[in-house]
């Protein structure tokens, strides 16, 4: 059904939605809030609590003051509550405010709570009558992840008014509803959306997630069949100069990537095509090993693509690549191919492809372009699996007669839930780290260290090194509680003296902002990086030396690892500072597991074992595999049950009609990027 179809929605409207993804009634069902903003009741002063959103009856005591800093208008109101308690209100470009709050008038204050020099304040509060807040206490608004321009009041009537008219099917079988006691979907539907109480958001969220699990892992297995027999047209051999080069590489591999390297030299050589995951820890070593696959079948006369998440990342990998080759006098002509270079330029490389001149390429999404057609193509890498798709990985496969397939990931999930969410690949780990590598030195402290630490990081900067500081969120958020990236980066500015050049960094950003800030850091143009978890898949920086993680309670232990792995790549000492924001104890215990060891492995597994239920309210924990509601560390027991109800299916152990498979064999999962 057309989103047309609903009443409200023109061509305007229609337009806003595409660019959330949202292009028909079914993909609004579908578009999931991103929170629930649950309005509590108020309470006084001394009840309050810091970081975090509250609500407080209080009456001005004063005249508003407006304060003008550069660009912004920062306007405070005093209040005072019913026992005599003072807090501070404070909101920007408001100057209307002064006008509104009048001396003596009584008002309930919802915001941010931080204490300040020994007393409260209420960060960018939203003010409401007695009675306007009466009458919203214990509602559950569902919040959306919008698009300027795009409202959340449009998006909840839009929803609404689809519920009422869409005849919403079940797309499970009834064995595994009731094996698995899940709710009708059209019920899980309307309260993912509109829940009255966290009973029913909770029931409905264990339903729509079990249904995006069971759909993946299906397709999944359903490719798994399709490619099991396909036939090997590129066996390829290892030539000597690609022994030579092992040999005479600065370093000798590991025997985790020499074991990985013997299972693809037997793979390319076998009688079917290869699909390979090679699952290796940050700082691994899996890049090299790619390169001597992409090298034999250029070799053996064909072409190798290595296709990475970011630009810079892409043109990373083409110059370590360009002076392998070099280095060890192999005649072979490396091309790039990213969304930033001219229509000159990239009609010539183009050209070479389709000649086979190029034989081996390296690029972004472009390698996948209706433009880009290849000679003789034996040998896909994807970098980073996480970032791109099932149907990404199936575009660029799709470019040669069935090429052999290689992909990467750094992300440290349990092999049991790799096998799962990996299903199609047959899957290599490198589990050792180079020698001679300097552990990376860790902390966990609280906020109270905080200026401990920039005094740390202004030392570092000194000595010529390099800083990431991660923020959970872009910018102020009412329903997370945290640091945000915009804030954060102002804030240093004023802190640091001016000589340390302080730049930010996160999703929102124009790819070509991004590729600009990541290529100033990387030249020492910028020396502290405030950025979201957007780097986690960077480039790579010798010279950044700490990472300092604001909020890092937020995230999942996977995650930080992963974030922690941006430093500790050149020869000078690495630094990982992870700021507590939680005086919760269980808090404090999961992140002191990162102290115990850098091994990403250990440290998923310990990861796995103390999640609970999931949090429905913060920061995407695993934040690798964009599914639109599941996360598979917080959901990994509803993962394992919908890969054991497939595996009932496939054993005949639970009952599937004719009917209910052919709707399991036609869904797609095209929304799923992993």
């Amino acid at each position: 059904m057309l989103l047309n179809e609903l009443k409200g929605i023109g061509q305007k409207t229609e337009n806003l939605f595409e660019k959330v993804g949202v292009s028909s009634v079914e993909d609004l069902l579908e578009y999931y809030p991103r929170y629930y903003d649950v309005f509590e009741e108020p309470v006084i002063v001394r009840k309050l609590d810091c970081d975090r959103t509250q609500a407080v009856k209080a009456t001005v005591v004063r005249d508003v003051a407006v304060k003008k800093v550069r660009n912004l208008q920062i306007v405070t109101a005093y209040l005072r509550d019913s026992e005599g308690y003072g807090i501070k209100a404070i909101r920007f470009n408001a100057p209307y405010l002064r006008s509104k709050l009048k001396n003596g008038d009584v008002y309930i204050f919802r915001g941010f709570v931080r204490e300040s020099k020994g007393s409260f304040e209420i960060e960018q509060p939203k003010i409401f009558t007695i009675k306007e807040y009466t009458l919203k206490m214990g509602e559950m608004q569902p919040v959306y992840p919008l698009t300027h321009g795009l409202t959340n009041t449009l998006v909840q009537k839009s929803v609404a008014q689809a519920l009422n008219i869409i005849d919403i099917k079940e797309n499970l079988p009834v064995s595994v509803i009731e094996k698995y006691s899940l709710e009708d979907r059209r019920v899980a539907i309307k309260n993912i959306h509109f829940p009255k109480n966290m009973k029913e958001l909770s029931t409905a969220r264990k339903r729509l997630v079990f249904d995006e699990f069971f759909e993946f892992i299906n397709t999944l297995r359903n490719l798994k069949d399709n490619n099991k027999n396909e036939k090997n047209e590129y066996i390829l051999e290892e030539p000597d100069k690609v022994k030579n080069l092992i040999k005479n590489l600065p370093y000798n591999l590991t025997s985790a990537q020499l074991r990985t390297w013997e299972e693809i030299k037997k793979d390319i050589s076998s009688p079917k095509v290869m699909n390979r995951l090679i699952q290796g820890d940050v700082g691994s070593g899996k890049t090299i090993v790619a390169f001597l696959a992409l090298i034999t079948a250029a070799l053996n006369g064909y072409q190798g693509a290595l296709m990475a998440p970011t630009e810079v990342l892409a043109r990373q990998h083409f110059e370590q690549l360009k002076e392998t080759l070099e280095k060890n006098n192999i005649d072979l002509c490396p091309v790039i191919l990213v969304g930033s270079m001219t229509a000159k330029e990239k009609r010539m490389v183009y050209q070479d492809i389709e000649s086979g001149t190029a034989d081996v390429i390296i690029g972004t999404h472009a390698l996948i372009q209706d433009k880009v057609k290849y000679k003789n193509l034996a040998l896909v890498v994807t970098d980073e699996q996480h970032r791109f798709g099932v149907r990404q990985r199936e575009a660029i496969s799709g470019k040669g007669s069935r090429p052999h397939t290689i992909v990467m990931s750094a992300t440290p999930i349990p092999r049991t839930l790799a096998i799962i969410m990996y299903g199609d690949l047959d899957i290599s780990i490198i589990d050792e780290l180079p020698a001679g590598r300097r552990p990376i030195a860790n902390c966990v402290v609280g906020k109270d260290y905080r200026y401990n630490a920039y005094n740390f990081i202004e030392k570092q900067v000194a000595q010529g090194r390099q800083v990431y500081i991660i923020c959970p969120t872009v910018e102020y958020s009412e329903a997370v509680e945290g640091e945000n990236v915009i804030e954060y980066a102002d804030k240093l500015k004023q802190i640091f003296p001016p000589a340390i050049n302080v730049s930010f960094l996160h999703g929102r950003m124009k790819p070509a902002e991004k590729n600009d800030i990541m290529e100033k850091f990387s030249k020492n143009e910028i020396q502290v990086l405030v950025s979201t978890t957007v780097v986690e898949v960077g480039v790579n920086v010798p010279n950044a030396t700490v990472m300092m993680v604001e909020n890092a309670e937020r995230f999942g232990l996977a995650q930080l690892h992963q974030l922690r792995g941006r430093v500790g790549r050149g020869k000078f000492q690495s630094y990982c500072i992870f700021i507590n924001g939680s005086e919760k104890k269980e808090a404090k215990d999961r992140l002191e597991i990162l102290n115990k060891s850098n091994d990403g492995f250990f440290i998923a597994n310990e990861d796995l074992k103390l999640r609970g239920p999931g949090d429905f309210f913060g920061v995407r924990q695993s934040g690798d595999f964009e599914f639109k509601i599941g996360d598979i560390m917080n959901d990994a027991d509803t993962l394992k049950k919908a890969a054991d109800a497939i595996n009932l299916i496939e054993s005949g152990e639970l009952y599937v009609s004719d009917e209910e498979m052919e709707m399991m064999n036609t869904s797609k999962i095209s929304s799923i990027n992993i």
